[in-house]
């Protein structure tokens, strides 16, 4: 994965943010909307596409688009580089391919230990009862 190839494929777009803010929130476009098609990328290969699918399939619109926004702060260069790293992260992710885990035998020395502690503690128990009269 290159990054700089995927940035250069992203799209952004400047909007009016929600919510309280004053005067400043009804003239200033600071929230950032980035857009990353999937289909269309060609930074990704086809490998990477459908691994992309499977672990980001929540993320994704139907026409496997990636749509995410940032108005966390009041600067939209800011709000750029947010939505940019998130988006960068995410991807990171959603190409991570666990390790397989190797299923492993017990080691003896570990089930020699388990009988001797399991030989103790039944001595040990068996040394506070009564003893038998017949």
């Amino acid at each position: 994965m290159d990054a700089e190839k995927i940035i250069s494929e992203l799209s952004f777009k400047a909007v009016r943010s929600s919510g309280a803010g004053g005067q400043n929130v009804n003239k200033v476009s600071s929230k950032v909307v980035l857009t990353f098609d999937l289909n269309a990328s060609q930074a990704l290969t086809e490998d990477e596409k459908i691994l992309l699918q499977e672990n980001i399939a929540a993320r994704l619109t139907s026409e496997n688009i990636l749509i995410l926004n940032c108005d966390e702060d009041r600067s939209q260069l800011k709000n750029k580089e947010i939505v940019t790293k998130r988006f960068l992260e995410l991807i990171k992710k959603g190409l991570y391919v666990p390790k397989i885990r190797k299923a492993t035998k017990v080691p003896k020395s570990v089930i020699k230990k388990r009988i001797k502690d399991k030989k103790n503690i039944s001595d040990l128990k068996q040394s506070r009862r009564k003893p038998n009269l017949d």
